[in-house]
């Protein structure tokens, strides 16, 4: 009986092989094109573009963040006030995390490439995100043992279909080698929108939101993390975050991010 079946189970699985390839090249024909009848805008104004999204001229728009800028918060300075001298609001407001980073300042520009990705399904805009990311992170990623991207609760996932954040995370790991744990950490409950909170309202909101699967917990315990997130504003959601993930024993939080929120107006002391 099994050398009766050997032939249609070979058959079969030729099928299949031809119909995925047939698949294939189908979706890139059909893909091609799209791209020839629809070409690529920029998605902030609006101009065609050959590449990712993003035309020269608004990129050149962004505000990528170097140094100088505070050790901890990773906010630039408008001067250099000397190393590791610390921000006001590091100060201030000593967050869970040890570091953060961000690829640039959350302007125009960058507000709509995070909604773009964020809400309209442009993902394929996360590669070069992903990239400048990785390219801001690089202290914080040579050394670390593993990206954990902020999880959206499951009804918001399940209506937005994907988690911005762990897209982000997937690229940042191909470009950096460090490994990813995607379900590591949970959000356990429905949050509302921090847009239009205030600090103190946004750190209430997602008091004891998040929570390390138990099952994860040996993976996070003694690890060096990095939480990914698309935007930091009040820094309030990835607190929350490096909290859950230091009781789970975590060595060290660091924080990266697509774009971060800085007030012009205060300086380093």
């Amino acid at each position: 009986m099994g050398a009766e079946s050997s032939p249609s189970r070979i058959v079969a699985s030729r099928l299949r092989g031809a119909f995925a390839t047939f698949r294939g090249v189908w979706t890139q024909t059909a893909r091609l094109a799209l791209d020839i009848a629809l070409p690529t805008l920029c998605v902030s104004c609006r101009e065609p573009v050959d590449g990712e999204g993003v035309c020269a001229g608004c990129w050149a728009k962004l505000s990528f963040i170097a140094a100088p800028f505070c050790p901890r918060l990773g906010i630039p300075f408008v001067y250099d006030p000397g190393p590791e001298l610390l921000s006001m609001e590091a100060i201030a407001n000593p967050p869970a995390y040890q570091r953060a980073r961000a690829a640039v300042r959350y302007d125009d520009v960058a507000r709509t490439l995070v909604h773009a990705l964020k809400y309209q399904d442009r993902t394929d805009l996360a590669p070069a995100m992903g990239r400048w990311m990785a390219r801001a992170g690089r202290e914080l990623l040579d050394g670390a043992d593993l990206l954990v991207p902020v999880p959206l609760h499951w009804r918001r996932g399940w209506s937005r279909r994907y988690n911005q954040s762990g897209v982000l995370a997937k690229v940042i790991s191909r470009q950096s080698g460090v490994g990813m744990a995607s379900d590591a950490l949970r959000r356990v409950r429905a949050t509302e929108q921090q847009i239009g909170l205030s600090r103190s309202q946004r750190a209430s909101n997602v008091q004891g939101a998040f929570k390390v699967a138990d099952e994860r917990r040996a993976d996070i315990q003694g690890r060096r993390v990095i939480l990914i997130d698309d935007v930091l504003t009040s820094g309030a959601t990835v607190d929350s975050c490096a909290r859950a993930l230091l009781r789970a024993k975590a060595a060290q939080v660091d924080v990266l991010v697509f774009a971060r929120v800085v007030d012009s107006h205060r300086a380093p002391i």
